[in-house]
């Protein structure tokens, strides 16, 4: 015969193990913790951080989109003229028709070129400039003054 089973009282109490083993379910870590981050949404972040350091010196850059796409596309987007030889790292479209400028940075090839976070960010960042700089027809040192030094 069965034993009776007396129902647990609810409210917080010792955290149990699932019937079958499994361990604790639920994700590992909150979502506000960079463990959750995906690599694109990792990405994402040091673009972001890269236009906020060049808003301070450069107010324009506010009408510019920046975007982030994985790979360049071949259909005449962002820059497409290139050779089979060298991938574009970033690329800009010019305003037109109501549209602003915009500023895309691929995430793949600047992943592929870098081995750790510091390296990517400074990658990242260096391409930045470097589209700023080609759509407001100045130099990359001009953008950014510290641009080249690492």
């Amino acid at each position: 015969m069965d034993s009776p089973v007396t129902p647990r009282a609810a409210g917080p109490g010792p955290r149990r193990r699932d019937r079958h083993g499994r361990g604790m379910r639920g994700p590992i870590a909150p979502p506000q913790v960079p463990l959750a981050a995906s690599r694109a949404e990792t990405f994402a972040d040091l673009v972001q951080d890269s236009v906020e350091r060049l808003e301070r010196r450069w107010p324009q850059l506010a009408d510019i989109d920046f975007l982030v796409l994985d790979v360049p596309r071949l259909d005449g987007t962002a820059d497409a003229a290139w050779s089979d030889e060298a991938v574009p790292l970033g690329g800009t479209v010019a305003a037109r028709a109501g549209r602003p400028a915009r500023v895309v940075i691929y995430r793949r090839p600047v992943e592929i070129r870098t081995k750790g976070r510091d390296e990517r960010a400074a990658l990242v960042h260096e391409v930045v400039v470097e589209q700023v700089a080609d759509l407001l027809g100045l130099t990359p040192e001009t953008v950014d003054p510290r641009y080249g030094e690492d």
